[in-house]
């Protein structure tokens, strides 16, 4: 081999001269990198050769060579190899490449320790580490830590050594950077841990720790902002450890970041850094926070720093301690319960919003923004108070001020659209004056960018708002907003043109039908943004009238849009092939509109369609790009394989490329080394544990999210002529149910769900086969066809392979979502799968006991306190376990009485739970299974009754309207008469107010429960007390599912001949026309059926009284 030549080759990668780093690149693969020799030559320049640039660059190829050609190399040279490789490194003087140097030796030593070569490695990495010379010992630590990164296990019996060892090193007198080091260290090691294996271990790390903390406040002092942050992803990787390896100090850790965070005198980095850490604190040890009551101190404190913002315009992206404060504040609200959040931000909101500086009147708006999707229940209930202040603020004297308002406002219309709804006629106002205000020109060019500001901003929040004013209501405003956004569409700045463009679509959709007599002028205007493609902004433009055009067709309807549909498919269909993530997400977005305004006549374009969606659906996340601080630059340009996913490295920053070694970075990041292929053993040391942060959402994962979301609305609208693409469908997406990007895992679940529910549908409606209506109970009373039963095996073995260990919330609640619906619609066929009912209980019952895997924090091992509250996200999974519990009552009917048994105990504890929302969904769960198991509640009357005779007293009127339907349902479907009538006086005593009550669902539910009550028993009801003020309340307002045991009681009551029932037919006659006229969902057919029986006995009794009753005329003629 010319090893003179070689040389040349590799200071040809150096050259700025594509075309001969390409021809160099390609001779160094296909003539040397193949052979073992070339190894021993990278390691011959990486020690002797005088170029800094060259020696790095051999670095990182020896690195990744090291694995396919140490072991051929010949033993006898391997000696003098390893004392050349470890005194070069102890006399390298450029750090990046006495680093990468470190990783290659560490390199070696994973093979030659493995081997029980090298044995004299680690003493002299003791004597360098312990050595009177800063740098040895700089260079003895760092190795350490490189072998720590590549050994892992292979150290875990060194433990006490090391910790000996770096108890040393990280207090070293001299060097900052042999404390650095040995904090780097020091996390690998907890990475590496297992606690309650080494106890040991575990107490001398948490001696460690204060040390550990010193050196991250002294890199904070010396202004040194690369080792600053190595020092925090230090403790960031802390928090993925176990949580006994921060237990300890977690309190202290988490109030110090707090300080630093708050501390002014610090540069915006560093405390953006902390408010990071403590971001990531809340999201994977929540319940440690809520435990320690910390919730309320973070969002004081975030409020506070939120008073720094600097006046930035919507288009800055700069990361600043008061942004980074206002995300934290978010994932506050999103993790923790409202009294530590939501309770305090309240409290003091008024000291904000009246503040006299705009800088706090803009920061509570802002605060309060941000925390409405984490909580918008309970905010929702604070909204009296709320809205004056909201209202004020969009009217603030200060220009900046009204911005935030208008950015809170849209936030707040996102979660509570239906209640800001209500006050549209003083919000549209308001919202239209921001707008107006904006819209007048000003020379002045700092005043032009804030209106520009207030325009954008007006405009995103009437997209947000309008939706939630009901159709009439968006309808009387389009005279007003039409014209103001078809002019705004025509304004110079694309992000204006955008917002204008967003907020017709949105008005369009609200006011649906209403909007036809501006359809044709507005398609007109937007007809030119619909296949522009000259530069990203109209590539960004192009993607919202996709959307626009999309609702406008939901508005106006198919027959109306027809004529565009074929304009709009090309278009979308171009779009996939622009480069443009976003634009190709509108495009699906669109066709699954197009799907729901067209169903089966969407067939037609299902060839594309389906392809387009498959195709990204099969894309290789190959475009990953990672950053890497200074410590790691020497990866710059490898692409390396992580997790299955090929990952390309770039520099961290504008810094990398003026680095004294940008000859090698660039060369590098051409990727032009193919170094990806030197991991494919699993022997890159930078495995997936090290790679955790990488589960961010990449554009090809957040583009699948979508696909996938679009996939199910298109084979759910389309049905009988989606089914040619079924299986394909299938396959496809079985390939992503345990993906790594959780919106991925969910939407493959649930559209794999609705394939499921789509078949059966057609299978029972006789389109796939023939089979009947299923029947509730197990064994099966009605067999699925054989494709059902193929794709109900695949689709629960694909689900239950997730939902046992699925750490992600909202992947779980949507999971239960996916079962109860489907149990609801198909009944008890998936049960029958595998052991499918057994480990959906088990989940289920773990979730109802707060134990199951995406309600524990991060690195939890033991079995933890059980928190009585829970953040709004959080209740969602218990909430919904709670309707897989329905499902499973509805699917297994009397059946399910077996079960039950296991549900009652946790069910009865949230119906006692001091939360309101708690009781009312736990009663609400106990009433449904009550009526789906029939009279296998018989076996439960005594305690059910007792919970909810107590609820019927309950001070929360949706917790007592779900009691008295329970109630009812308890009296009507048990056969312990005895354990029912004996509570009957006590009943209709805490009815008695109730049906006086001003809330219909309630009065409703109330009236409901006395008629089941009457119909079980009506000896026990003293009906001639009852029944006339019963009457006097129908007929019912809002809960028309209670007509049915209310009129079926009044049938039975006429058919026994019953005196009272007979005096009050006057007043019931008018009842009954009016439930039997529209609208037509007042009564299911079978109780029309049966009341129009008994107006036609009362005609023949007493004609009389249907004279005048026009209503009931009609009842002859049906």
């Amino acid at each position: 081999m010319d090893e003179q030549q070689f040389v040349r080759l590799l200071e040809g990668i150096l050259t700025p001269d594509t075309e001969r780093v390409k021809a160099a690149t390609a001779s160094l693969r296909k003539n040397y990198f193949t052979s073992p020799l070339a190894l021993g030559l990278l390691l011959q320049v990486l020690t002797t050769h005088d170029s800094p640039q060259l020696r790095q660059l051999a670095a990182v190829k020896a690195r990744s060579l090291v694995h396919r050609h140490w072991n051929s190399l010949p033993a006898e040279q391997k000696p003098q190899i390893r004392t050349s490789l470890l005194q070069s490194t102890l006399n390298e003087q450029v750090a990046l490449v006495r680093h990468s140097s470190a990783r290659v030796i560490s390199a070696i030593a994973k093979t030659d320790l493995l081997d029980g070569e090298w044995a004299d490695l680690p003493s002299f990495l003791q004597r360098a580490a312990t050595s009177q010379d800063a740098g040895q010992r700089e260079v003895g630590v760092y190795i350490l830590y490189t072998l720590l990164e590549t050994l892992e296990d292979g150290l875990t019996g060194k433990m006490a050594d090391m910790f000996a060892l770096f108890g040393q090193t990280i207090r070293d007198p001299e060097s900052m950077e042999v404390r650095v080091n040995t904090l780097l260290a020091l996390g690998k090691i907890a990475t590496i841990m297992v606690p309650e294996d080494d106890p040991q271990s575990l107490e001398a790390f948490h001696a460690r720790f204060p040390d550990m903390v010193a050196v991250l406040k002294e890199v904070i002092q010396s202004n040194d902002e690369d080792r600053t942050m190595l020092a925090f992803e230090v403790f960031q990787t802390l928090l993925g450890c176990e949580s006994s390896i921060l237990a300890n100090h977690f309190k202290d850790l988490v109030l110090f970041m707090l300080e630093l965070g708050t501390s002014r005198e610090l540069s915006d980095e560093t405390r953006s850094q902390a408010l990071s850490f403590l971001m990531q604190c809340v999201r994977y040890r929540k319940l440690k926070i809520q435990g320690l009551r910390l919730g309320e101190k973070l969002t004081l404190q975030a409020l506070e720093i939120a008073t720094e913002m600097k006046d930035l315009h919507e288009d800055d992206d700069e990361v600043t301690p008061s942004r980074t404060a206002l995300g934290l504040l978010d994932m506050l609200a999103a993790s923790l319960p409202p009294s530590q959040v939501i309770v305090p931000l309240l409290k003091v909101l008024p000291l904000y919003v009246n503040n006299l500086t705009p800088d706090y009147r803009r920061a509570g708006i802002l605060a309060l923004g941000m925390c409405v999707e984490g909580a918008p229940d309970f905010i929702a209930t604070q909204m009296k108070d709320i809205t004056p202040v909201v209202l004020r603020l969009l009217g603030d004297p200060e220009i900046r001020v009204r911005q935030a308002a208008l950015h809170a406002f849209a936030r707040l219309a996102d979660d509570l659209a239906d209640t800001l709804g209500e006050e549209h006629e003083v919000f549209i106002p308001a919202l239209l004056k921001n707008l107006d205000s904006a819209s007048i020109p000003s020379s002045n060019k700092s005043e032009e960018e804030w209106n520009l500001d207030i325009i954008k901003a007006s405009c995103n929040a009437i997209d947000s708002f309008i939706e939630g004013i009901g159709k009439d209501h968006a309808a009387s405003y389009l005279p007003e907003l039409i014209p103001r956004f078809s002019r705004l569409i025509a304004h110079p700045d694309y992000k204006v043109k955008a917002g204008a463009a967003g907020a017709v679509g949105s008005i369009a959709a609200a006011a649906e039908d209403a909007f036809l007599p501006y359809f044709e002028a507005t398609i007109n205007v937007l007809s030119q943004y619909v296949a522009i493609k000259d530069n990203e902004e109209e590539l960004d433009l192009r993607g919202v009238v996709c959307d626009t055009m999309g609702n406008i067709a939901s508005a106006v309807g198919a027959e109306a849009f027809q004529p565009y549909v074929h304009p709009m498919m090309e278009a979308s269909e171009e779009a996939l092939h622009l480069g443009h993530p976003r634009l190709r997400e509108t495009s699906y977005i669109f066709w699954s509109t197009m799907s729901k305004v067209y169903e089966a006549e969407f067939g037609h374009f299902l060839d594309g369609v389906v392809k387009g969606l498959f195709e990204s659906l099969q894309q290789e996340e190959a475009a990953l790009e990672v950053e890497l601080g200074e410590e790691a630059k020497d990866l710059l340009g490898a692409e390396i394989t992580i997790a299955g996913k090929k990952i390309k490295v770039t520099a961290a920053g504008e810094e990398a490329s003026q680095s004294k070694l940008k000859g090698v970075q660039d060369s590098e990041v051409d990727n032009e080394w193919d170094i990806a292929d030197a991991g494919g053993d699993g022997s890159d040391e930078d495995d997936e544990d090290a790679w955790d942060e990488l589960g961010a959402v990449t554009a090809v994962a957040a583009e699948k999210e979508i696909a996938l979301d679009v996939l199910g609305d298109v084979l759910s609208h389309t049905k009988g002529r989606y089914i040619p693409y079924l299986e394909k469908t299938v396959e496809i997406v079985l390939g992503l149910v345990e993906h790594s990007y959780e919106g991925v895992r969910k939407a493959a679940i649930g559209t794999l769900w609705r394939a499921y529910a789509c078949l059966w549908e057609l299978c029972e409606d006789n389109k796939m086969g023939e089979m009947a209506k299923w029947q509730p109970g197990l064994p099966l009373k009605v067999q699925p066809t054989t494709e059902l039963q193929k794709l109900g095996e695949v689709v629960v073995k694909a689900t239950l392979a997730v939902y046992v260990d699925e750490v992600d919330r909202g992947t779980v609640t949507d999971i239960n979502r996916n079962i109860a619906a489907t149990l609801k619609l198909c009944g008890p066929a998936i049960l029958t799968h595998g052991n499918a009912t057994q480990e959906i209980i088990t989940c289920v019952l773990a979730i109802l006991r707060k134990q199951h895997p995406c309600q524990q924090d991060m690195g939890e091992q033991e079995e933890t306190e059980t928190l009585e509250e829970s953040s709004e996200y959080d209740w969602m999974v218990v909430d919904t376990a709670m309707d897989v519990i329905i499902g499973l009552s509805a699917a297994l009917g009397t059946s399910f009485g077996e079960l039950w048994g296991l549900f009652q105990k946790p069910i009865l504890k949230y119906a006692g739970s001091t939360d309101a929302l708690e009781r009312s969904t736990s009663v609400g769960t106990i009433a449904e299974c009550t009526e789906n198991m029939g009279d296998a509640v018989t076996a439960y009357t005594t305690p059910l009754m007792k919970i909810l005779i107590h609820r019927l007293s309950d001070e929360d009127p949706e917790t007592k309207s779900n009691a008295a339907f329970a109630t009812g349902q308890l009296c009507e479907k048990s056969r312990d008469a005895n354990g029912t009538t004996s509570n009957y006086n006590t009943i209709l005593q805490k009815l008695e107010p109730l049906l006086q009550t001003k809330s219909h669902r309630l009065l409703d539910n109330a009236a409901g429960c006395v008629a089941r009550m009457i119909s079980a028993h009506p000896g026990s009801v003293p009906i001639d007390n009852v029944l006339p003020p019963l009457v006097e309340l129908l007929p019912l307002k809002e809960d028309f599912e209670e007509n049915k045991p209310i009129y079926q009681m009044i049938i039975n009551l006429y058919g026994s001949g019953h005196q009272t029932i007979r005096q009050l037919t006057p007043q019931l006659v008018p009842v009954f026309e009016k439930v039997l006229s529209p609208p037509a969902e007042q009564l299911d057919q079978d109780t029309r059926a049966k009341l129009m029986e008994l107006v036609r006995y009362i005609r023949e009794q007493e004609p009389g009284l249907l004279v005048e009753r026009e209503g009931l005329g009609r009842v002859d003629e049906s």
